[in-house]
């Protein structure tokens, strides 16, 4: 069989469906695997309380899990990961449902395979359990509401409050709310401000709370109550006394790899919004996203992670412009042509390199290396 009568018979939503249960299935299977060793990051940020010296940013999560760890007993490992599992799996979940009738091509394939996509989580194994997903869970359940027209001015205040607490929880969610407007201009093809406004400030008043009015992460007694409840991190947050622009200045040379995996990546999303309408007013409003979250990259180390929240949050995007299907299995059938080619290329570096939370942005690391050289190179270690 030639390549392109082969090509005609890949069904790119199965394997969209493949990719997503493998994603899900190893993102909970590594947080699983850090909350059990008490990791310093992954459980630990959900660990930051109010009882060590009052209110903080991030501290709500904490003092939420101790409030359940006295009236249950049970060990905080359990009650986090129970809380992470049903976040994480309900993210996937509702993607998959938004999806599920939207004839899915290869170019849009071709953003999961991302090195910030999808395809990031198996590159970078501590991008799990982190409480972006809170903000991945509340934006695909957003849009998935807005798809199927049951955003209700009810269920809008809903998500107004979710989004204040969830910046109780994080403060990351205040550099991402733009992407809850952009869905809305695309759902209504106007732009309604005063609607916008009530998004912005749900999350902009907690975040001036905390400006003014937070503690330190840890103010001296964390790790000795976390000790009380049978948790003991020996890094990560409750230790982090880093002067966060300093040591991005210091590793410069690490950090302007980032410059390469952002420029392929903007490259990568110009090619994808070329097939599509509108795409001027659409393009400008992401550059606006991504202006809005700058102060993150000034502020915070994790360059990688925001670019990877970012490519997150486009493609749950994304998927409102996609066609309908009278089938959950439809998909746009391969033509090789230019675009074919080019898509191709685009996928194939795609996988071949590997954007790190923070320190290098791009090295030739990506999932061909780890699936395919990374185990022989352990072998002969051995």
């Amino acid at each position: 069989m030639r390549p392109a009568q082969f090509v005609k018979y890949v069904n790119i939503k199965v394997f969209i469906y493949f990719l997503i249960a493998v994603t899900a299935l190893y993102t909970l299977v590594f947080t699983c695997y850090y909350n059990f060793k008490d990791d310093g990051y992954i459980l630990a940020d959900w660990l930051i309380n109010y009882q060590d010296g009052g209110f903080k940013r991030r501290g709500l999560s904490g003092s939420f899990f101790f409030l359940v760890q006295d009236l249950t007993g049970l060990s905080l490992n359990y009650i986090v990961y129970f809380f992470q599992f049903i976040i994480i799996s309900g993210f996937f979940w509702l993607y998959a449902k938004l999806i599920r009738y939207k004839m899915t091509d290869l170019l849009y394939l071709s953003l999961l395979l991302s090195s910030i996509g999808f395809v990031g989580l198996l590159n970078t194994v501590t991008y799990v359990g982190k409480k972006e997903f809170i903000v991945f869970l509340l934006f695909t359940w957003f849009t998935y509401l807005l798809d199927k027209g049951k955003l209700t001015r009810y269920r809008e205040y809903i998500f107004c409050a979710a989004l204040f607490v969830t910046t109780l929880l994080h403060e990351v969610v205040l550099f991402y709310v733009p992407y809850f407007a952009i869905a809305l201009y695309l759902k209504t093809g106007k732009f309604e401000y005063k609607r916008y406004l009530k998004y912005f400030l749900s999350v902009g008043i907690p975040t001036l709370l905390i400006l003014l009015l937070g503690k330190n992460v840890n103010e001296g007694m964390s790790l000795q109550i976390l000790a009380n409840r049978g948790v003991h991190p020996v890094y990560g947050i409750f230790y982090w006394n880093i002067n966060e622009r300093d040591y991005i200045i210091e590793h410069k040379s690490e950090y302007v790899l980032y410059l390469i995996s952002l420029l392929f990546s903007i490259f990568h999303l110009g090619y994808y919004l070329k097939f599509l309408n509108n795409r001027k007013v659409l393009s400008i409003l992401l550059i606006g996203a991504f202006l809005f979250s700058l102060p993150l990259f000034y502020l915070a180390i994790d360059w990688g992670r925001w670019m990877y929240i970012h490519m997150m949050m486009m493609i749950v995007l994304f998927a409102l412009l996609l066609k309908e299907s009278r089938s959950a299995y439809g998909f746009e059938r391969i033509v090789i042509n230019k675009k074919f080619y080019i898509t191709l290329a685009i996928i194939i570096f795609s996988l071949i390199y590997r954007v790190e939370m923070s320190g290098k942005g791009f090295t030739f690391q990506g999932i061909l290396y780890r699936v395919c050289i990374a185990p022989l190179e352990l072998l002969n270690k051995m």
